[in-house]
């Protein structure tokens, strides 16, 4: 059984996940994609570390609080980097990434 404490942090880097691969997808459909190509990178990393992280804490690893600092600070990279966008799908992917960054920080406290 997952621990409560945990389940509303899975939610969010589930989440986080599934709005960062589509952000990257849709910006690839972008007319100027090299100028998405910062987004682009900073999404597939930012769903990466969600996946491992939410693999490390689901299975209750002892290192599970280690990767949720670096969850956090790629979280908020990525945040920050999409919210400069216009683009609606770069908007929806900034929220997914603060709301992960602050659901990480309330369980590595």
């Amino acid at each position: 059984m997952i621990d409560s404490r945990i389940r509303p942090v899975l939610d969010a880097l589930q989440e986080c996940i599934l709005a960062c691969e589509h952000c990257a997808s849709s910006c690839l459909q972008e007319d100027n994609v090299k100028m998405m190509a910062g987004c682009i990178s900073l999404d597939r990393d930012c769903a990466d570390i969600c996946r491992l992280t939410a693999a490390f804490l689901a299975r209750g690893s002892e290192h599970g609080k280690h990767l949720l600092k670096e969850c956090i600070e790629i979280c908020q990279k990525c945040g920050d980097e999409c919210a400069q966008h216009d683009a609606e799908h770069c908007k929806q992917c900034a929220e997914a990434c603060y709301r992960c960054a602050e659901a990480c920080r309330s369980l590595a406290a």
